[in-house]
C-alpha cells in the first residue's frame, strides 16, 4: 500500500496545505493508538482488518484505519451544500448535520458541531515517519473518530478563532434530505 500513500497526506503535510492551525496540548506526551487497539475500550462495531478492507476502498481504509488524509480539493463533499446528515462510512453512525457544517475553502468537510455522543477525540501523535513526538508535545493533534467503530473521520482545529472539526470526505456517507 505504500504506493498508494503517495496520493494522501501526512498529518504534518495536512496542517502545512491547509492553512489551519492545530489545536496544540500541553506537555502530556502520549502515543497515538490506532482505531480499535486501545485495551480499555471496546468499540460496538468491530472488525477485523481483512472485513475492513472487503467494505472499504484502498484509500477508504487508508484514511478511516490508518488515520491519513485526503488531499485538499478530492474528497467529494467539501463544496455540498444540501441539507441532510452526515454518517461514518464504517458503521452508518449518525456523526454530522448540514445545518453545523461551514463551507471553507481549503478543500475539507468542515462542522462547528457534531451529533451529541456521535465522535470521540484521541491524542494523535507525531507521525512516525518523523521521528515520532517531540518531548514536550508541541506536535500533538487532536484526531476525531467514530465512538461506535473507532474509524478516523479527521482532526480538531482552530480556523477563524473557531475550533472546527475538519473531515475527511473519504470517511463520510452524505444522506440529502428529501422534500
Amino acid at each position: 500500500m505504500t504506493s498508494k500513500l503517495s496520493n494522501f497526506l501526512t498529518r504534518r503535510s495536512f496542517f502545512a496545505s491547509s492553512g489551519a492551525a492545530a489545536l496544540t496540548l500541553g506537555s502530556a506526551a502520549h502515543a497515538r493508538v490506532a482505531p480499535g487497539t486501545n485495551s480499555d475500550f471496546a468499540y460496538e462495531v468491530q472488525r477485523t482488518e481483512d472485513e475492513w478492507l472487503s467494505m472499504l476502498t484502498d484509500e477508504e481504509f487508508v484514511i478511516m484505519r490508518e488515520g491519513f488524509t485526503e488531499k485538499p480539493k478530492t474528497g467529494t463533499m467539501w463544496e455540498e451544500t444540501r441539507e441532510g446528515t452526515y454518517s461514518c462510512k464504517g458503521c452508518d453512525l449518525h456523526l454530522y448535520n448540514s445545518q453545523h457544517k461551514v463551507v471553507l475553502d481549503k478543500g475539507w468537510v468542515f462542522f462547528y458541531h457534531s451529533q451529541p455522543d456521535a465522535v470521540m477525540t484521541n491524542i494523535d501523535g507525531k507521525p512516525a515517519e518523523y521521528g515520532g513526538q517531540m518531548s514536550d508535545g508541541s506536535e500533538l493533534l487532536i484526531e476525531v473518530h467514530c465512538r461506535r467503530c473507532g474509524s478516523h473521520q479527521g482532526h480538531l482545529v482552530f480556523i477563524k478563532g473557531n475550533i472546527t472539526h475538519c473531515i475527511n470526505s473519504q470517511a463520510l456517507t452524505f444522506n440529502p434530505t428529501t422534500a
